[in-house]
């Protein structure tokens, strides 16, 4: 006869079984999913999340590209594009992160960038108990893995690659077109004072080389190196182009500083531009619009672009 008080091995095994399904069960809800994000670490999320809140720009611009629109609870006060983002409650800057806002709109998904962010308060948020997802993308293929990973994330999968497919067809379409051209010698300038340009291993190098030009800085070893006026005469730039991040008449000023130069190829073939920052600065699906700008800087005519349809502005006389 067998003691109420010994368990049968085979029935102590089954009840050992499904109590750790059990246990897992609760940890992993039906509704949820664990992804693995750009720090290496696990993040249970739901399956479709209805309160999501963004710290970076180029995050926001991916969310609302999915169709998140009436997910998106919250955003960063950098985060200006599209339109509707202007109007969504705002958690702080991109570097100046509230956690107070940030936990006040009570977020089921928050995602956040490794590069922007500050560190600390974003795994403060993860401790307190936020699935917090954090995307690290360095270059346009890491750019369109986002897209991707986001629409994992976020239940949209299949809109996800298909915007990130369409994008990477008209990255392949300007290789294609400026394979074997002529490549101008290229001045990129993000600032004006200090005086600041792009290094080697940056979006804007890679973009630059795409649109089949030659970043005059692209030996450089710092990302965003401060320079001089006499570094950049050095570099006998053919094509310079203005992205500064401070207002237009900021930029078109510049128009009359580099006019004391004109033995800089670029400004005595008349050959300097300005462009959207919000197209070229940061990793985003507008970004390939912003290859495509660059492109039409670099090789005029390399596509037929109709009228009233350009982000370009050459500068003027003030």
């Amino acid at each position: 006869m067998v003691s109420p008080c010994v368990i049968p091995a085979k029935a102590g095994i089954r009840a050992m079984i499904t109590g750790l399904l059990l246990v897992f069960l609760a940890a992993f809800p039906a509704d949820a999913a664990v992804h693995t994000d750009a720090l290496g670490r696990t993040v249970e999320i739901p399956t479709s999340p209805q309160r999501i809140v963004s710290l970076a720009p180029n995050i926001t611009e991916t969310l609302f590209g999915l169709g998140l629109d009436d997910e998106i609870v919250g955003v960063t006060t950098d985060s200006v594009y599209p339109e509707a983002a202007r109007s969504r409650p705002k958690v702080g800057g991109l570097a100046s992160l509230s956690l107070e806002r940030v936990i006040a709109l009570d977020p089921d998904c928050i995602i956040a960038t490794a590069d922007g962010n500050p560190k600390e308060p974003v795994l403060q948020l993860a401790r307190a108990g936020f699935p917090v997802y954090v995307t690290n993308p360095r270059d346009l293929d890491g750019m369109l893995a986002m897209i991707v990973d986001l629409g994992i994330v976020t239940g949209r999968r299949k809109r996800a690659e298909e915007l990130a497919a369409g994008l990477r067809r008209r990255i392949e379409a300007v290789a294609a077109a400026t394979a074997g051209r002529a490549r101008p010698r290229v001045f990129f300038q993000v600032a004006s004072d200090p005086l600041i340009t792009v290094g080697g291993g940056t979006f804007h190098d890679r973009l630059m080389e795409l649109a089949g030009g030659i970043n005059i800085f692209s030996l450089s070893p710092v990302r965003y190196p401060r320079v001089n006026v006499e570094m950049v005469v050095a570099g006998e730039p053919e094509v310079i182009v203005l992205a500064s991040m401070g207002r237009g008449q900021e930029n078109t000023s510049q128009l009359a500083r580099w006019k004391r130069w004109p033995g800089i190829p670029a400004v005595s073939a008349g050959r300097l531009h300005r462009i959207d920052a919000g197209i070229i600065h940061q990793p985003s699906p507008r970004i390939v619009d912003g290859l495509e700008v660059l492109t039409d800087f670099l090789h005029p005519g390399w596509r037929n672009r109709p009228e009233g349809q350009s982000n370009t502005e050459p500068l003027k006389e003030p």
